[in-house]
């Protein structure tokens, strides 16, 4: 098979760290992603994202399952879709489900379908996921969360290649690349007991595993390209490049929430700047989490003078950074007065949630780990919080 050679990071090792060289002042969008190649989506440069795309297109062709395993924000549905593309029936549905919303009263439904009648809310037949996906491909995100109850017949599923629908007596063939991927250690489950062995025996048939973007550091200029180019176009800008000091905070920076923690700070600069260039300034959120270890990339100096001091040198009449200030004291009041709450913080303030985050970064009132752990946490309730209103629907619909 023939890969497309566009390039899409500097021309550097790919087993070494960037360093960035201070012989220019900035960097262009073209210097940061040349030597790269853009393959079924992935970004392709560091030798270990070239051994994940070695087993897509090794593993692609067949029907076996795939496990895709890697931490949060490593791209493991890219890799599930790249192996949908690049297999045997690429015009076929790719069908994505999370188990994290499985439904308890209603996962069977869900999964494997239901007829007319089969339950109260049931007033038309229902395919599923996996009759859904008959002819291509189901990727099952989070398996990890796949109640135990359930893997029995998730397991007759995959082994039988056949489903029965819910208050049906009749059973389908499916014809499916099945596809999952986790966060978890599910050989750890298996000694658990939280996760049936050989449900888990059946899934690894063959394994994937995305390594963590701080294993793959010298791909990060490429990524930083790749994700300018993307959001100039979501969002109508046109940054064409970026400082060097700015480039050194993003290479040291140790990125635990992966890709789309760099997705979503690259998104966040280009939101915070009005010309054609990410500074520092920009990525002052990232700034205290450089990194000094040997072998990285090199560490940047903070920045040495505090807005307080730059007032004062300048007698006072600054006024963005008046603004920021009482920007900054009317965040924090908000905070105080709801204890830290964010969300009923932005409805005392009049702005969106992610408002209120953005100026806790800018602020940098926490150390970007804790930021970006505090957006994972605020989802994560909102997800049980859905869920829960979700399940309370479905149950006062089953008593009408």
């Amino acid at each position: 098979m023939e890969f497309s050679n566009n390039p899409i990071v500097p021309s550097t090792p790919p087993e070494t760290s960037y360093r960035p060289t201070y012989n220019a002042e900035s960097v262009t969008v073209e210097s940061l992603i040349e030597g790269a190649r853009l393959i079924s989506g992935m970004v392709v440069y560091s030798a270990q994202i070239r051994e994940v795309l070695a087993s897509v297109t090794r593993f692609a062709p067949h029907k076996n399952s795939v496990l895709i395993q890697g931490e949060s924000g490593t791209g493991k549905e890219l890799v599930a879709r790249s192996l949908h593309s690049l297999g045997a029936v690429p015009d076929g549905p790719f069908v994505t489900f999370n188990c994290s919303n499985l439904m308890d009263s209603l996962a069977d439904a869900q999964l494997f379908g239901h007829v007319k009648g089969a339950f109260t809310d049931a007033r038309v037949d229902s395919l599923g996921y996996f009759r859904s996906a008959h002819g291509g491909t189901l990727f099952l995100d989070e398996i990890s969360e796949l109640p135990l109850r359930l893997q029995p017949k998730l397991l007759r599923a995959v082994e039988s290649h056949e489903v029965q629908p819910v208050g049906s007596s009749r059973t389908y063939k499916v014809d499916i690349k099945l596809i999952s991927a986790t966060n978890c250690d599910l050989h750890a489950m298996v000694k658990s007991g939280s996760f049936r062995s050989d449900l888990y025996y059946r899934l690894n048939a063959a394994v994937i595993v995305v390594p963590p973007l701080r294993d793959r550091q010298c791909a990060i200029p490429a990524l930083i390209g790749h994700f300018i180019n993307h959001y100039n176009q979501v969002l109508g800008k046109s940054v064409r490049s970026i400082s060097q000091p700015a480039l050194g905070v993003m290479c040291s920076h140790s990125w635990p929430g992966n890709i789309r923690e760099l997705a979503h700070a690259v998104e966040h600069a280009i939101l915070t700047i009005d010309g054609d260039e990410i500074t520092r300034s920009a990525l002052l959120f990232l700034a205290n989490e450089v990194s000094e270890e040997p072998g990285r990339a090199v560490a940047v100096e903070p920045v040495d003078r505090s807005k307080e001091a730059l007032q004062a040198e300048r007698g006072g009449f600054s006024l963005e950074l008046a603004v920021e200030a009482a920007s900054k004291e009317v965040l924090l009041r908000a905070l105080k007065a709801t204890d830290g709450d964010c969300q009923r913080a932005a409805r005392l303030l009049e702005v969106s949630r992610f408002t209120v985050y953005r100026m806790i970064a800018r602020h940098q009132l926490l150390p970007a780990r804790d930021y970006h752990n505090l957006i994972s946490r605020q989802r994560r309730a909102e997800e049980n919080q859905f869920k829960v209103e979700r399940d309370k629907y479905y149950r006062s619909l089953a008593q009408s």
